[in-house]
């Protein structure tokens, strides 16, 4: 099984709640991204690694991340 994660990068505030509940630790906030708000949004840095868990998608303040098993 393998996953797909979206994050809505530009409505994201980098509040890092995702990287804290991730089992995998494969969530992280993307130092080289800024989005339009001025936020260092969220990213999977290791796709292969993701259960698709849906742990990020569920702690997300602002439901801007989307886990799908495909």
């Amino acid at each position: 099984m393998s996953a797909k994660v979206t994050f809505d990068q530009e409505r994201c505030k980098g509040c890092e709640l995702c990287t804290s509940v991730c089992p995998k630790h494969i969530v992280a906030i993307d130092q080289t991204v800024i989005n339009r708000k001025g936020y260092h949004p969220a990213t999977v840095t290791d796709i292969a690694q993701c259960i698709a868990c849906a742990s990020c998608a569920r702690i997300c303040p602002d439901s801007v991340i989307t886990v799908e098993k495909v």
